[in-house]
């Protein structure tokens, strides 16, 4: 089952509605979870199943009467616990962890009338949310999801609410509990969001059928199936296009035309279901003033736990002195990795009595925990999970340089965040980070899991105003012409650099147009994990 969620597939219309990205011509490999203690059950209860963005285009309200629901919500009060799990059409089996569905016969409306009632009840800015649409005027509990949400404009024309949007239960649980997702292993830039289109390959997972076909970074795509990528815009075009880039099953074949260089070559791939490694080269890099770590991390998800603790094991066994650590692509996620990983960069003489992030709800909600910064592991469940308590590796830095790009986002950010609320030097290198200081507590119901916001994050001085992004200390463009690793590779040897001398690379014109990372919104979030006892 695919991502409910519009973001990402191409579409002739020309805007989608309710988009987190909320452009035309867009694909759906934006990604993301559940599974975990905490993920998937709001922190307060005890049941275990509870970009270029414009004004979105919401659906004319309806001329009918509302029901005194429609009118007034606080009438259900918190009555969605009465309506959760209530579904139209019943799931049977078991889930991916082989325990059975929670789903009971219900109706459309008792689904709606669980929207309505979360909604009320924990959405950052229930009050805003508009009460001129009717329950019965919608078919599906998408729809109507979509339209729960404040329509007001920031200062500068933005969405105030640019994150609001779904997953299908099944494939949020598979990527996040085993970073498992269908399709090929490939992730890619784009230029805008109208023709001519401009996609630039950006990572190539290992083992992946990307991979097997030698796509590689900067490789520039040219046809899906042969219909013209960079230009095509008819309807049916575009359902071609979408067909090929985005498999709906594993073992169809698609054929891929691309350009390296002034070469253009041929290449079919088949949709696999891809287990994506979150932590990669992981590397102790010689300088001249001592030894320095890298990685690149990918995604705040489960797996990641066991792969930073392996990889901080080895930076501390080789007496690193400094650290750059790669999150241009890295969304975000759950936020007690983003904790844990703060922690394993500043130990314990920076972070003692300080928190990490406090999650700001709305006036209803009651105010969860604070994370701190946390010194063992959470113990997530995954193919290779670390003992729950088991003790951090720490490296007891004072300063690191984190390489960013737009595609750097909300959990990745708290990390900046929370790193200099704890008065860690952060150097940031790259480029303007997206600007996500929300977050989320997934919300399954009927197959599909719900995200809207429910809170702010701040860190230890009380600071989390960064909704237009963290600025760089050193502006560099993404260097696609060199894997991620390579010294030479653009945003790695400014990092290097400016280390050792503290001066950024001279200004150069971007030779490239600003692109972004395309991918599922479930991959831009920052989600709270209930605190164990």
């Amino acid at each position: 089952m695919r991502p409910s969620y519009a973001h990402g597939r191409l579409t002739t219309a020309p805007r989608l509605i309710a988009s987190l990205c909320a452009a035309a011509f867009v694909l759906a490999g934006c990604g993301g979870g559940g599974g975990s203690p905490g993920i998937g059950t709001r922190p307060d209860q005890t049941s275990q199943q509870p970009p270029t963005p414009t004004p979105p285009t919401n659906p004319t309200p309806p001329t009918g009467t509302a029901s005194p629901e429609d009118l007034n919500p606080n009438l259900l009060g918190e009555a969605f616990s009465t309506y959760w799990n209530l579904c139209a059409k019943p799931r049977t089996g078991v889930d991916i962890n082989g325990k059975p569905f929670p789903d009971k016969q219900g109706t459309l409306l008792d689904e709606l009338k669980f929207l309505r009632a979360w909604s009320n009840q924990y959405y950052l800015w229930y009050n805003e949310i508009p009460n001129t649409y009717r329950m019965a005027d919608f078919s599906n509990p998408i729809d109507y999801f979509n339209v729960l949400k404040t329509s007001a404009l920031t200062p500068s024309g933005q969405p105030k609410d640019k994150y609001h949007f779904t997953y299908a239960t099944e494939e949020w649980e598979k990527l996040q509990s085993s970073g498992i997702n269908l399709g090929y292993g490939v992730t890619w830039k784009r230029n805008s969001a109208t023709v001519p289109r401009t996609w630039l390959v950006t990572l190539v997972e290992p083992g992946s059928p990307a991979d097997a076909a030698g796509l590689r970074r900067g490789d520039m795509l040219l046809k899906v199936d042969g219909v013209d990528f960079v230009n095509g815009g008819s309807a049916d075009q575009v359902n071609r296009i979408n067909a090929g880039l985005f498999p709906e099953t594993a073992g169809v074949a698609h054929q891929f035309t691309l350009q390296r260089g002034s070469t253009t070559f041929d290449v079919s791939m088949t949709g696999a279901e891809v287990r994506v490694d979150p932590v990669k080269n992981v590397q102790v890099l010689d300088t001249p003033s001592g030894k320095v770590g890298y990685l690149s991390f990918e995604t705040h998800n489960q797996v990641s736990e066991k792969e930073l603790v392996d990889a901080f094991t080895t930076f501390k066994q080789a007496a690193v002195s400094d650290l750059v650590l790669d999150m241009r692509y890295n969304g975000g996620g759950l936020l007690y990795i983003a904790s844990q990983l703060s922690y394993m960069v500043a130990g314990p003489e920076q972070t003692n009595g300080k928190i990490f992030e406090r999650p700001q709800y709305n006036d209803k909600t009651p105010q969860q925990p604070a994370i701190p910064f946390r010194n063992t592991a959470y113990g997530f469940n995954s193919p290779n999970p670390v003992r729950a308590g088991t003790p951090l590796p720490y490296l007891g830095l004072k300063r690191v340089t984190v390489l960013t790009t737009a595609g750097t986002c909300s959990a990745s950010e708290a990390v900046i965040n929370g790193l200099r609320g704890a008065d860690v030097q952060v150097d940031v290198i790259g480029s303007q980070t997206c600007g996500k200081p929300y977050g989320f507590t997934p919300v399954p119901n009927c197959g599909t899991t719900y995200f809207s916001i429910e809170f702010k994050g701040v860190n230890n001085k009380g600071f989390g105003d960064f909704s237009d992004g963290l600025a760089p200390t050193c502006q560099v463009a993404d260097d696609l012409s060199r894997p991620l690793g390579d010294r030479s590779e653009g945003l790695l040897a400014a990092a290097l650099a400016y280390r050792e001398t503290g001066t950024c690379p001279p200004a150069t014109r971007a030779r490239q147009l600003p692109m972004e990372i395309v991918r599922h919104p479930a991959r831009e979030i920052s989600i709270y994990t209930k605190p164990q006892p």
